[in-house]
């Protein structure tokens, strides 16, 4: 049989070891590797084309909601099984809309996380309890619209990644070495990030990071 290839993604060492230790119990099983940002994951994910991807979702760099995006794209056959400690309705629809296919709640992996990956292992969603019935009610009708019924403003995805490295403090310089482009890029993307969701200050793209599932406060 060949095995299942696991990627695990999670920044606290502890975490990725009781995970690891949880899924390498099972026969077949295997974990191809470990990843303790977004970025690393999505780099290694399109180096190993797992299997599946167990994603935490408050990550460095690069939250797990962007990674998930990335990695679909480079690595389309892959599933992500989003373990996360957060959860609220608004989450739960981000988690789907960019791409993941599991949701589970860490306080439940003990009783969950098998049976979740047995799922996504032939391809059929897998949803905490705690938001299935939430789903099945309110996602097919859900549309792009905040709680007050503004539309959305559509940032890119690389607009995204800016707005999570300024959001964790970086400087335009860190920001741009980041992602390897010039200090006047970051500068110019910045300036089209502010005017575009109307922010003021630095203080404002925090609260908006915060919001959007882009960084925990």
């Amino acid at each position: 049989m060949t095995p299942l290839r696991i990627l695990i993604v999670d920044d606290h060492a502890v975490v990725r070891r009781g995970v690891r230790s949880l899924l390498e119990s099972q026969l077949g099983w295997e974990i191809s590797g470990e990843a303790a940002t977004g970025r690393e994951a999505v780099d290694m994910a399109k180096r190993l084309q797992p299997d599946i991807v167990v994603m935490d979702l408050s990550l460095p760099e690069l939250n797990g909601l962007d990674a998930t995006r990335q990695i679909l794209k480079e690595s389309p056959r892959s599933e992500i099984l989003m373990l996360t400690m957060h959860h609220s309705e608004e989450l739960a629809r981000n988690v789907l809309q960019a791409g993941a296919r599991g949701y589970v709640l860490k306080s439940d992996a003990d009783q969950s996380l098998i049976a979740a990956i047995e799922s996504l292992r032939q391809h059929k969603p897998f949803l905490t309890s705690a938001v299935t019935e939430f789903v099945l009610d309110d996602y097919l009708r859900w549309n792009e619209t905040t709680d007050d019924g503004v539309a959305h403003v559509a940032v890119t995805a690389r607009e995204r990644e800016i707005i999570q490295l300024l959001a964790e403090g970086r400087s335009n310089k860190e920001a741009a070495s980041t992602l390897g482009i010039s200090v006047k890029t970051i500068e110019a993307h910045r300036a089209n990030i502010m005017r575009k969701l109307r922010l003021r200050s630095v203080s404002e793209l925090v609260r908006y990071a915060i919001r959007n599932n882009m960084v925990q406060p």
